[in-house]
């Protein structure tokens, strides 16, 4: 080969690559633009925090999530598998909160022949909509408090502290919960402004530290829990014993999150972990308790009962021998039951892992034990622990709650995407940090709605199930409507599983009439 033809193909060589360069630069603008594009355009949208916190990459978690959909077939299945709570559950929350189209097609993801998995039983004349009707009143604390609290509510706001939660989710909690109609739990943080904010109702938690109305000593102040009361808008008072992820351990609020507004609602010192006792020191008996209950009631006026996770149950035994020698005003007017499988900002392990009663065992026991006492009425049942998908709302009435509570599922709501970065002040949803940065993803108008619409689609499809199954409001479910698969893979009768108690007529005395 000549000089000349070297020449030539060296020339045409340098001219390929001058056009691949250039069209390199080209593709590399034009990614610049769409970055910028993608920044721009996120940063300033409120429906989404991820996006709004990280611009470019949020962006491509929703195209993957989406994209999932078409090649999780071939690559994996994680729809109901994923740990504490599935995809198939995250998701049916995600369009609640949304108020997009919540059906399926194709057919269930549910084996239906798991131990343990729920079937509820169809009637073949099930309740027509002409003759629904909305969940029946219940009034807590009637004939016993100065102020007793009526509500037709069925699922409210679990117990989420001011410090675990960032200012902006309270916000949005405070006024979704306003809108639908429902409580919100204070969670022993104290009662802060963003908890006022919506107007919707409030139970004012009070924790072993007291957080919010304690002495100088740590002890209960008097006048700073009446003060409280005094507020129209806190409806029940609740003293915390223990909470699901960590029965037996306080509170823990690394002092990362102990910023100065939470330090001054809370009382303590700002930048400090804030750990809480793992019981109160004014009492260690079922006596102790009791009279507990009854002072706080009578300086609040307001329904009282106590927050648990259920262990060892001869002191409930105890406590209602003692109601029935003490008199029915001694009773605490509800009980909040968590399960073992709640859920925390920050909890050892060990605990979070193995200990207490999961809540499809504690539930009947509670319910049926005061049945057995004669205390069914007086006392009001509310229940906590993942109950944030309609089947399990549905059952958790049919075992006899009065009230479900529910905790991450709102968070959900608020756009959480189970990070699982609660304690580390790293939430990327802004949802349980107080990094003003990441806060700022979280919009608390558009939240709030989102929030109320997760709590009227939730009771809507819990009606829907009642309906299903013959009756006309969620409150008239019973455990012979649901089935539960046992060991075999065999659909058995809740009834003949966990049978029911008839209740008793009210035995203790009632020392109002002596």
């Amino acid at each position: 080969m000549d000089l000349e033809a070297v020449e030539a193909i060296r020339n045409f060589a340098v001219q390929v690559l001058q056009v691949f360069a250039l069209l390199f630069a080209f593709a590399l603008v034009l990614l610049v633009l769409y970055v910028v594009y993608l920044y721009l355009s996120d940063i300033t949208q409120t429906k989404q925090a991820i996006r709004r916190n990280f611009p470019v990459l949020g962006r491509f978690r929703y195209t993957f999530e989406h994209l999932g959909e078409f090649f999780r077939q071939y690559f994996f299945a994680l729809d109901r598998e994923e740990l504490p709570f599935n995809r198939a559950q995250r998701s049916w929350v995600y369009r609640a909160a949304k108020n997009v189209d919540s059906t399926s097609a194709f057919g269930s993801t549910r084996p239906l022949n798991q131990p343990g998995d729920l079937v509820f039983l169809n009637h073949p004349f099930p309740t027509l909509e002409k003759d629904a009707v909305p969940p029946r009143e219940i009034t807590v604390g009637e004939g016993y408090v100065r102020e007793p609290y009526t509500t037709r509510s069925i699922f409210n706001i679990s117990g989420m502290s001011f410090g675990a939660l960032s200012v902006p989710a309270v916000t949005a909690l405070s006024k979704g919960a306003a809108k639908a109609g429902i409580w919100m739990n204070t969670g022993e943080g104290g009662l802060s402004p963003p908890h006022l904010v919506g107007g919707c109702d409030i139970v004012f938690q009070i924790g072993t530290a007291k957080y919010g109305v304690r002495d100088a000593d740590g002890r209960l102040s008097d006048s700073k829990l009446r003060e409280v009361a005094e507020l129209p808008q806190v409806k029940m008072i609740e003293l915390k014993l223990s909470q699901g992820a960590k029965p037996g351990k306080g509170g823990i609020l690394p002092g990362i999150k102990v910023t100065e507004e939470i330090a001054r609602v809370r009382g303590i010192p700002v930048g400090l972990d804030s750990i809480s006792p793992n019981g109160h020191p004014e009492f260690n008996s079922v006596d102790g308790l009791l009279d507990m209950l009854h002072h706080i009631r009578q300086v609040t006026g307001k329904p009282t009962g106590f927050k648990c996770v259920i262990g060892v149950s001869d002191w409930l035994h105890e406590m209602c021998e003692q109601i029935q020698l003490r008199g029915l005003e001694y009773a605490p007017d509800f009980i909040t039951i968590d399960s073992a499988d709640g859920g925390s900002g920050a909890a050892p392990q060990s605990l979070m892992d193995y200990m207490g009663l999961p809540i499809n065992r504690s539930l009947p026991m509670v319910v049926d034990l005061l049945a057995d006492y004669g205390l069914r009425d007086r006392i009001k049942v509310i229940c906590a622990g993942k109950l944030l998908t309609p089947s399990m709302v549905a059952w958790a009435l049919a075992m006899g709650a009065d009230f479900v509570n529910c905790g991450r599922g709102f968070m959900f709501a608020l756009g959480c995407i189970q990070a699982m970065q609660c304690n580390k002040n790293t939430c990327p949803t802004g949802v349980t940090t107080h990094n003003p940065d990441l806060q700022q993803g979280l919009d608390p108008i558009d939240k709030a709605e989102r929030v109320y619409n997760y709590a009227r689609n939730m009771v809507h499809e819990v009606g829907t199930i009642a309906h299903s199954c013959g009756v006309p409001e969620p409150r008239l479910l019973r455990r012979h409507h649901v089935e539960v698969i046992n060991e075999r893979g065999m659909a058995v009768p809740l009834s003949e599983i966990v049978p029911e108690v008839k209740p008793k007529s009210v035995i203790a005395t009632d020392r109002r009439t002596e």
